[in-house]
């Protein structure tokens, strides 16, 4: 008995405090702070059931699989026949006949049948109540000794729902995430780190998705994607640029702004404060359009900061491409480059 109870310990003692790497966690890993000790269980079978909010029904779907315990990818590639999707009327509800329509494609009956529909009846609800966008069980298992068991849970929450469930979300373990991401999210910004070396700072999602297909039609790879939104301050511009910046692989940063509620002046305000901040020294390729856009490029031309002004979006991201390959294999040789411009 000794011995059992102190292997658990052992192995969290080995894993606590170290980087965990796995498939989820990326190149980078994620810190492991803390290990859950749950009970053996041995599968007789393993299933797979999900709830998400599909737009295709209007509401919540539940997907169920009689393959589970792998990747649901990989079977909806390679057997899509073996996913069934099953809607749920958000107004009703969930009925029997739904969670009969599961157990029937899982074949279960009996006393499992009975555990099931106990079971998906809980997890909708808790769906429900709790705002979620996507509840994943896998593997939803059968087991030897005949109990029907949740063993793996995964669960997205609406952020939008924050202000009705401040408790769950203080849950958050900010430990896990990147650190830009949490700091995008602090500051009201909307952001995903890529793989490129093109910072990209746009408003408005469509004009940012737009701002990278153009990068790579020229030939670039864009770092991230930031939605500065309508309505951001200069105080949010300045910690937009801070997130872009503290990127490693980015070796130039294109601004692009259409002001319709969005003001031209606030956004130069703003990328003239974070240049002056930050000391940048990589190029600054900015192109805006829209509301008080006379302004903005009087602002820019009567500052001392390091930026090239570009009216036409495809010669604006071209000249980034460009100039983002030449500050890398500038920073490969070890050769400092100097953007400065005398007008």
């Amino acid at each position: 008995q000794w011995y059992q109870r102190r292997v658990p310990i052992t192995a969290g003692e080995g894993m606590i405090g170290h980087t965990l790497f796995t498939k989820q966690t990326g190149a980078q890993g994620r810190p492991c702070n803390e290990v859950m000790v749950c009970e053996r269980v041995y599968c007789r079978k393993e299933f797979y059931f999900a709830i998400v909010m599909d737009r295709t029904y209007n509401g919540p779907t539940m997907i169920v699989s009689t393959q589970g315990g792998m990747n649901i990818e990989e079977v909806a590639s390679e057997n899509p026949d073996a996913i069934v999707k099953i809607p749920v009327d958000i107004e009703q509800g969930i009925t029997n006949r739904e969670v009969n329509q599961v157990a029937d494609v899982l074949g279960l009956g009996g006393d499992q049948r009975k555990q099931l529909k106990d079971a998906v009846s809980k997890l909708y609800n808790l769906f429900v109540k709790y705002d979620s966008t996507l509840l994943e069980i896998n593997p939803l298992a059968e087991l030897t000794d005949g109990r029907v068991l949740c063993l793996d849970c995964k669960i997205n929450f609406d952020d939008n729902a924050e202000y009705r469930h401040a408790e769950l979300f203080k849950k958050r373990d900010l430990s896990q995430e990147d650190k830009r991401d949490v700091d995008a999210s602090a500051a009201g910004l909307n952001y995903i780190g890529l793989d490129g070396n093109i910072g990209c700072l746009v408003n408005g999602a469509g004009l940012a998705m737009a701002t990278m297909d153009i990068i790579k039609l020229h030939g670039g790879e864009p770092a991230n994607f930031l939605d500065v939104g309508g309505g951001a301050t200069a105080e949010q511009v300045t910690e937009a640029f801070k997130i872009i910046s503290s990127d490693p692989n980015v070796t130039a940063i294109l601004v692009n702004i259409f002001g319709g509620i969005m003001r031209c002046d606030v956004i130069a305000q703003g990328i003239l404060e974070a240049a002056t901040n930050l000391k940048l020294d990589i190029p600054l390729i900015v192109r805006l359009q829209g509301t008080n856009v006379k302004e903005a490029k009087a602002l820019m031309g009567m500052s001392s900061v390091k930026i090239l002004p570009v009216d036409d979006l495809d010669d604006a991201a071209s000249m980034a491409v460009k100039l983002s390959d030449i500050v890398g294999q500038a920073q490969r040789l070890n050769v400092k480059l100097d953007f400065s411009l005398d007008i």
